[in-house]
Parts: C-alpha cells; sequence; structure tokens
C-alpha cells in the first residue's frame, strides 16, 4: 500500500494546501563550480576474451533504423532531438570498435575519491543494443588535472540462469548480458554485492562483486507487478488491439537510491503510472508525477510502502536519486532539451544550431520525513546546472563570464561528496548526443560543486 500518514481529514487538507503553496516557491541555492573533469566520449574497452566474438563491434543496430551494419565507423549519426526536417550531426559514427564506456547513468561513491558508475543499455532500446554489453566501472576524477581515471571495468553475466528469460547470449558458456536484455540506469552498491535497476522490466538486479548475476527482482506496487511495453511477459496481440501495461517504455526505473544503512531501496520510476482509473498517466492538478517504491534488500521484496515525487512539468524526466541521510535525498530532475541557448536557432531549424537549446536541469533536494497525507515528498529547494557560478574558472569547458552551463540531454549522475559538495555527471549517450559543441559527440563530464546550503536546507 502507499505510504499514508494518518491525520485528521481538516488538518490533512490544511496541510496539502500548505505543501501545494511551497512547492510554487521553491528557493533556488547557489552552486559553484570547484572541479571539472573530463572523459572522452571516444573512451572504449575491448569486451572479455571469453565473450562472443560478434561483441568485438558494438552497435551495428543502432547506425540505421531497421538494416545491419558491419563496417565500424561506416555511418554518420545525428542528434537525437534533431529536427527530423533539418538532422544536425553529432560528428559520431557508427558501428565501434570494441565497447564504449559511454553512457553512465548512476553513480556511487565508494571511498578514497573513487567511485562506481553504470554504463546503460548502449545505444537506446531492446532491438539497437544486442552486441552492446552491460557493465559498470570505478573511476576517479581528477579535479586538479582535469582527467578521469578508469580504474576497473566489470561486465554483467548470468553463468547460473537467474535471469528468468531468454537472453541475447542464451546458448554461450558466459551468458554476458546486453542491452538487448536490460537497461540499467542505477547502481548501489551493498556489502560484498551490487543493486541495479532497470528500464526494461522494469527489474531489480542483484550481482556479486564480479558482476555475476544471484537474482532478478519483478516490481510490485499495492500487490500488483509492474511491467512496460520490453518486459519479457509482455507479447504482442495476434489482431489490432490495446496491450496494458502499467509503465511507459523506457521510463522505467532510473534512479535508486539506498538507505545509509543499505538496508532498503528507493528505486524511482522515471515517467507516471498508467491509471485505469482515469485513463491517463498518473496526474495530481494536471501535474504528472513518479513513484519513488521502497525494497527490503534482506527479504528481497518489496516492503509495500512507496512515496510520490511531483514533476514542475509534464513531459519531465528524472536523472538520479541518491539518498543525503535516513530521509533527504538528491534528485535530478530535466526536460528533453540540449545545447547553449547562445547558438539556438533563430527561426526554423538547421543543422548548424540548437533547435531545442537546454532549459530546465536541476538538482532538487526532497525530503521523506515531511511527505504529505498523499505521499507526496517535499521538494525542499534545488540548484540550477544552467547557472554554475565558476568564479576561479575552474571551467574545462564550456565556461563562459563566470558560469558554467550543464546543456546535456540527460544528466544521470548525482552523488554526496560531503557536508559542502555534490559531483554531478552526464549521460552523453553517444554518440547521439551533442550538447556541448555543435558537431561534436559529448564528452562524459563530471562537476564538483559547492552546495552547502541546499545541504542545509530544511
Amino acid at each position: 500500500m502507499p505510504y499514508r500518514v494518518q491525520r485528521p481529514a481538516a488538518f490533512a487538507a490544511v496541510a496539502v494546501l500548505a505543501w501545494s503553496a511551497a512547492a510554487q516557491a521553491q528557493q533556488k541555492f547557489p552552486a559553484v563550480l570547484e572541479g571539472h573533469a573530463v572523459l572522452p566520449a571516444m573512451t572504449l574497452v575491448p569486451p572479455p576474451a571469453d565473450a562472443p566474438a560478434s561483441l568485438k563491434i558494438s552497435g551495428r543496430y543502432a547506425a540505421a533504423a531497421g538494416k545491419r551494419t558491419d563496417t565500424p565507423d561506416s555511418v554518420a549519426v545525428n542528434s537525437a532531438l534533431s529536427d527530423r526536417a533539418a538532422p544536425r550531426p553529432t560528428g559520431g559514427k557508427l558501428p565501434l570498435t570494441g565497447q564504449p564506456v559511454q553512457g553512465f547513468s548512476g553513480i556511487k561513491r565508494v571511498g578514497d575519491g573513487s567511485y562506481v558508475v553504470v554504463t546503460d543499455n548502449g545505444f537506446g532500446s531492446k532491438a539497437n543494443s544486442p552486441d552492446a554489453m552491460l557493465m559498470f566501472h570505478r573511476m576517479k576524477p581528477n579535479w586538479q588535472t582535469g582527467a578521469v581515471e578508469l580504474l576497473a571495468t566489470t561486465f554483467l553475466h548470468d553463468p547460473d540462469r537467474k535471469v528468468p528469460f531468454l537472453i541475447v547470449n542464451e546458448h554461450s558458456e558466459k551468458r554476458y548480458l546486453t542491452g538487448g536484455d536490460f537497461d540499467l540506469e542505477s547502481v548501489q552498491p551493498i556489502g560484498n554485492e551490487l543493486w541495479f535497476g532497470d528500464e526494461f522490466g522494469p527489474w531489480l538486479i542483484r550481482t556479486d562483486a564480479n558482476g555475476k548475476v544471484l537474482a532478478v527482482h519483478e516490481t510490485r506496487l499495492d500487490g500488483k507487478v509492474l511491467r512496460s511495453p520490453d518486459h519479457a511477459a509482455m507479447v504482442m496481440p495476434g489482431a489490432p488491439g490495446a496491450v496494458k501495461f502499467e509503465v511507459q517504455r523506457s521510463r522505467g526505473f532510473e534512479g535508486m537510491a539506498a538507505s545509509p544503512d543499505g538496508k532498503l531501496l528507493y528505486p524511482l520510476l522515471e515517467g507516471p503510472l498508467w491509471s485505469e482509473a482515469t485513463n491517463g498517466w498518473e496526474m495530481k492538478d494536471n501535474r504528472q508525477f513518479l513513484r519513488i517504491l521502497e525494497f527490503d534488500v534482506a527479504k528481497g521484496e518489496y516492503t509495500g510502502r512507496s512515496f510520490k515525487y511531483l514533476l514542475e512539468a509534464n513531459g519531465h524526466a528524472i536523472g538520479d536519486f541518491n539518498m543525503i541521510d535516513a530521509t533527504s535525498g538528491l534528485i535530478i530532475e530535466r526536460d528533453n532539451t540540449e545545447g547553449d541557448a547562445a547558438q539556438a536557432c533563430n527561426g526554423p531549424a538547421r543543422p548548424d544550431c540548437f533547435n531545442v537549446p537546454a532549459k530546465f536541469k536541476r538538482v532538487y533536494k526532497i525530503d521523506f520525513a515531511q511527505a504529505d497525507a498523499d505521499g507526496f515528498v517535499k521538494k525542499v529547494g534545488y540548484i540550477d546546472l544552467m547557472d554554475i557560478a565558476d568564479p576561479n574558472k575552474k571551467a574545462r569547458q564550456g565556461g563562459r563570464d563566470g558560469r558554467l552551463t550543464f546543456p546535456f540531454f540527460t544528466i544521470e549522475n548525482v552523488e554526496i561528496v560531503d557536508a559542502e559538495h555534490i559531483i554531478v555527471g552526464n549521460d552523453n549517450n553517444l554518440p547521439f548526443s551533442s550538447g556541448r559543441a555543435l558537431g561534436k559527440p559529448d564528452d562524459n563530464e563530471f562537476v564538483l560543486l559547492k552546495v552547502g546550503d541546499l545541504l542545509k536546507a530544511k
């Protein structure tokens, strides 16, 4: 059941009105750049020696829609946000020789200044990513030099057949997982194991430290299984007609926080659920909201408790979610735009300008303890990633007039560093995003931000 605070009805109504007024007056807090590190876009790793030979090249099925392309670097690609009438080249090409490290979609600090980051499904869908291997990395940004050191890469595999459906590499010995199986979007190391949130099922995936799958958990809310169109149990009908599902495609678990003691996981859906009652996506006062579920790690099951996150505008998405303490956390909320507004197209879209320049890219502090009677978490305040102060000129690229913007389509990494700082990183969607510079595939960028006022805010 959704989490409910038991209060008298009159008091609850007053509380909801007060919360709604507060939500409209969210405070913006300053963000100061204190470090900027960059991992080049074209950072690739070879597949393991025992992987199928087909995995030596990736992106064969993403180069041209509906067509297989085997020759590396033979197809130039355009931005995923291009206007169809004026495709905007990113400067990237497919297929790739090796496996791209790109697409960091979840981050967690592991000590000594290093972090675990997860690479997402590859090229955006099940259909185009069966040759993109699922992996996580340990990396360390050097804020002095601006480099990112890739310390280790680990590939997910399922030799014990824990995945409950047919996988791409079903009949190989190691059974390496690919973007044709899952879309990993979040990671939480707990003890000697790791937990991953998936968008396709959505599923929760548990592995050992070497990436071997130990368990796969289906998603449940109010006793009901939640499924997207890409869930393995979904079957297209033999005749035209409605296919029922609750989770939008590519809107499964995007962020997933963990309680500080590691006992609970909080997977967060990226999009609203479908409501049979209203025959539409879930809303409150004409604004869409997302579900934050609660999962008991030791029991391996959902607790039945959940929260709700109200989006600032319909169509927005979240990028990542990590806890600050036992009740408060950080969530990235963003729109579907990319690029510097100074290089926006004035008039019709053209290939040499940004047709949908970046606008809404924020990190919100939320608080479970101040959730209202309906389970909506309080949005305490935010920082604007399009307005980062850079008084000491720390920006490695993109800085101008003492400011840095983070004008990326998807920004999917946020984590606490200490009581004053957070780290934020983009998902560069290689090679389909070009938001930092026209005609250049986005790099993986990380920024160290001083945001003490936000972290202390109540």
